[in-house]
């Protein structure tokens, strides 16, 4: 029997249902199966998109593992868990290697699509809650572009989902060895870019308002006041708006950036912090359209990073869940 295709949605609910009387058996015969795969899609999901940066690519990857699932002798797998994880790694790296070649051509900086979880799942199932814990920072899923696919594979397994080397060698076809290879050399290239040490929640919240009211109102002072000296901001417009090629290094020329914006769009523009996947962003409105989602890193007194998303086709998915439209000032 040739597999079908199932939206997102379906996958989300569960449900295999038709109101067509003549797929009722299909439906039936699918149901398990698509109950077994939602159980686990969570977790899929989560893989392909911090393999890929792209919550698009990260659906059509998913839904290529659902088809090798529909197509595969389902009883005779010994680890159902096991195999969809491997199905979806493979077919992530396979499809970064296609992305990588693309991404060289880029205007400016890369930079992956905000992560949407909490705005779509404001009340997570015990298996989304549990995807959840293994979040990685924005800054962090920015430079794992450095890594080969295998290696961005690899460091993912072992260090965000902490499978074992023997799994890792399973998925990736190759020996224990060589894959511990694979992760120390990873940890070696991102070593200065792993999470930053903790800062008290309602610290990093209250310095984030200053900041937010401060880029809302174009209070230079106050500007200055929060980012520190050698604060720098990557930004990412895809050749569709304005954005820095490389990164604005310094805490009073990007002070000076966000009060350039307040006056070319005087009373125009409105800055909301947002806890998404256990880290604080700021979007910024422009006429209320939804011009860019800013992750933020502080050191607990000031901020030191910003990573900017300007581009509006990775953005377009983030102002449908907010129900905005999007600002696509130059």
């Amino acid at each position: 029997m040739g597999a079908t295709p199932i939206p997102a949605a379906a996958l989300v609910r569960g449900s295999g249902l038709s109101q067509n009387g003549g797929l009722d058996r299909l439906d039936a015969d699918m149901s398990d199966a698509t109950l077994t795969f939602n159980l686990h899609r969570p977790r899929l999901q989560g893989i392909a998109y911090r393999m890929l940066g792209s919550w698009a690519e990260a659906e059509d990857v998913v839904q290529d593992a659902w088809l090798k699932w529909h197509a595969a002798d389902q009883g005779a797998l010994a680890n159902i868990e096991a195999w969809l994880v491997a199905v979806t790694t493979r077919l992530s790296i396979d499809r970064l290697r296609a992305a990588k070649a693309r991404r060289e051509h880029y205007v400016g900086a890369w930079l992956p699509e905000p992560d949407l979880a909490d705005l779509a799942d404001p009340a997570p199932s015990p298996e989304q809650a549990l995807e959840r814990s293994h979040d990685v920072s924005y800054a962090l899923l920015a430079v794992l572009e450095r890594l080969s696919p295998e290696a961005r594979a690899a460091f993912l397994l072992r260090d965000v989902f902490d499978e074992d080397y023997g799994e890792i060698a399973r998925v990736l076809d190759r020996t224990e060895a060589a894959c511990r290879q694979l992760v120390h050399r990873a940890r070696t290239r991102l070593k200065d870019e792993r999470k930053p040490a903790p800062v008290a929640p309602e610290t990093q919240r209250d310095l984030l308002r200053a900041f937010a009211q401060a880029a809302s109102s174009g209070d230079f002072t106050a500007l200055k006041s929060v980012l520190a000296a050698d604060a720098q901001l990557v930004g990412d417009g895809g050749g569709k708006v304005a954005s820095f090629g490389v990164p604005l290094r310094g805490g009073q020329r990007i002070a000076q950036l966000y009060l350039a914006t307040c006056l070319r769009f005087r009373g125009r523009v409105r800055c909301e912090i947002a806890l998404a996947a256990g880290q604080w962003r700021l979007l910024r409105f422009i006429d209320d359209k939804l011009e860019s989602a800013q992750y933020l890193e502080t050191d607990g007194a000031r901020i030191t990073r910003i990573h900017a998303q300007r581009n509006p086709d990775k953005l377009a998915r983030l102002a449908r869940l907010l129900g905005c439209e999007l600002s696509v000032q130059a």
